[in-house]
């Protein structure tokens, strides 16, 4: 009995030792790019060396160029355009849209985020994983807040006649975004036809008509 005790404790310690190693152990870690093996994130930049534009970025108060196939515009500002983001776990993007603009269907593969409109009307929504694939959508209005979970496929569709303007924050420095119809049929090279035909239950002419368009 002794001896299951002192094990459950040495295993606890040990789980606390690695949740408390996750924390910051340093004021910050400014990202430095360098030309070593890839790591998980960005080495240190010389705490001595930092400065304040380490931690700024100007410029989000500008309107991006939605003169797109899709009408919208993303700006992002994660850790290649602050580099004192290096380590923190957040993120923020500026979206622009033309009248009846769409951030296509797409997902963040390491992060969750939370969506403000600035101006406009936007639908917004998710759809939850198989086998249920439940759409869940809202209209928002200016000042309204929208959460999309971590890696879920979601959108954003200006539903008005003038232009909308929203902003994203991310619970991580890079995110990522995988935008699925450029990943299906925009991969290079081209994801057979035959497996295309088969997932989307059409004949390859579709296939390749859709994947001449990316």
């Amino acid at each position: 009995m002794a001896s299951q005790l002192l094990f459950l404790a040495l295993l606890l310690a040990m789980t606390c030792s690695i949740a408390f190693a996750a924390e910051s152990l340093q004021d910050f870690c400014v990202a430095q790019p360098t030309r070593l093996g890839p790591v998980n994130g960005i080495v240190c930049k010389d705490p001595n060396l930092v400065e304040a534009n380490d931690f700024f970025y100007s410029g989000l108060d500008i309107a991006g160029n939605t003169s797109t196939v899709f009408g919208s515009r993303v700006t992002s500002v994660r850790v290649n355009q602050i580099p004192g983001l290096n380590t923190f776990g957040i993120s923020i993007a500026r979206i622009d849209f033309a009248a009846w603009g769409v951030n296509p269907p797409h997902t963040h593969p390491r992060a969750t985020e939370i969506l403000t409109v600035l101006e406009g009307s936007l639908q917004v929504g998710f759809v939850t994983s198989n086998p249920e694939n439940k759409l869940i959508t809202k209209i928002l209005q200016p000042g309204d807040v929208f959460v999309f979970p971590e890696g879920l496929v979601h959108f954003q569709y200006n539903v008005g006649y003038t232009i909308a303007v929203a902003y994203s924050a991310f619970s991580s420095q890079n995110p990522g975004t995988i935008t699925l119809a450029n990943t299906v049929f925009g991969a290079r090279p081209h994801i057979s036809s035959d497996i295309l035909t088969k997932a989307f239950l059409v004949d390859k002419e579709a296939i390749y008509n859709i994947q001449s368009r990316f």
